[in-house]
């Protein structure tokens, strides 16, 4: 079993560049471990105002933190064909050894319609994005022996080549999944999974699939890595922690499907509706560490061995003071 390991969620459509490297170090300092950093072509809503490209953040991040590293999640399927992702993964798996891991999800419009092609339905972009996985797959493995990968598939085509820049191990690849069937085969096919907060009992389906579907062909699950991302809010009173959900994170509150959504201003529009007790049971609003912490420990309970967390305020340094002082040194495996 995994040792725990509770990183930083560095969102780079909240804040400038800069100042996500630097959080992401100032959190480091402070008691997190690793670093997942959001993949975003536009901010959910123009309030949040920042949307960097993450792989050069990404180098960023290696150069001035020391932990573990990763887009969380990147979508190989409509904006970079995933052979440029498997480079790009690649060439930081080669300059930080051991640190860096790729995740791999099916992408959202508001992201991935920007480069103008069909935005499928749900079934086939999972679809897209497991032949993805197949295509990076190959390339890794062919790179990693010194030989040409090739791949025609019904989405994706790559004509025999291999990545010149590749490490001795291949970065760990974890799939984003919020459904049964695409966690048990993301057990079947790749190194881990990555999930966001939902009920417990729904969240302990997906990693019983996923297991199921890693011990369906000889695997074994214990060993295999499972991360989520928590969002909370938390400041100083409650007033200020239920105005920072609503003001900075209204997307936290819809309780609908987004992956369709195509603009920020839609959801500017959308978020006029958002009141702080929509988030009631999908996001935790406190001013009180320890109802944080607990919410934390009860997730790490049902299995997860990483979790990166995502204070939606602007208030980052005063949260990361506060949890490395009184949340982090509390939880455990």
């Amino acid at each position: 079993m995994a040792s725990l390991s509770v990183g930083y969620s560095a969102m780079l459509s909240q804040f400038a560049p800069q100042e996500a490297v630097a959080l992401s170090a100032y959190a480091e300092q402070h008691g997190f471990d690793g670093v997942m950093a959001a993949d975003h072509f536009q901010p959910w809503v123009p309030q949040q105002g920042q949307s960097s490209f993450v792989w050069s953040v990404l180098a960023a991040l290696g150069e001035r933190t020391t932990g573990n590293f990763g887009p969380g999640v990147t979508a190989p399927t409509f904006r970079m064909h995933p052979a440029v992702v498997a480079q790009a993964s690649a060439t930081l798996a080669a300059m930080y050894p051991g640190r860096h891991w790729l995740g791999l999800g099916s992408g959202e419009a508001l992201n991935e319609h920007v480069v103008g092609a069909y935005w499928p339905e749900a079934h086939e972009r999972i679809s897209r994005m497991f032949e993805a996985v197949d295509v990076i797959k190959k390339l890794f493995a062919a790179s990693v022996a010194g030989r040409d990968a090739k791949h025609t598939g019904p989405f994706y085509k790559l004509e025999s080549s291999r990545l010149w820049t590749m490490p001795e191990v291949a970065p760990e690849i974890l799939v984003a999944t919020s459904g049964p069937v695409t966690a048990k085969r993301a057990g079947k096919t790749v190194d881990g999974l990555i999930t966001v907060e939902a009920p417990r009992e729904k969240v302990a389906t997906l990693l019983a699939r996923f297991d199921e579907g890693a011990r369906s062909v000889g695997r074994d699950p214990s060993g295999m890595t499972k991360v989520i991302q928590l969002h909370l809010s938390w400041a100083p009173t409650e007033e200020e922690a239920r105005r920072n959900a609503v003001v900075e994170w209204p997307n936290g509150g819809m309780r609908f499907p987004k992956s369709d959504i195509r603009s920020p201003f839609e959801f500017e529009q959308m978020a006029r509706m958002v009141r702080a007790e929509d988030f009631d049971g999908r996001m935790v609003i406190s001013a009180d560490p320890d109802v944080h912490r607990r919410h934390i420990q009860s997730y790490i309970d049902l299995g997860f061995d990483r979790v990166y967390l995502h204070n939606v305020g602007r208030n980052q340094r005063e949260w990361i003071e506060t949890f490395g002082r009184d949340v982090l040194p509390s939880l455990k495996r």
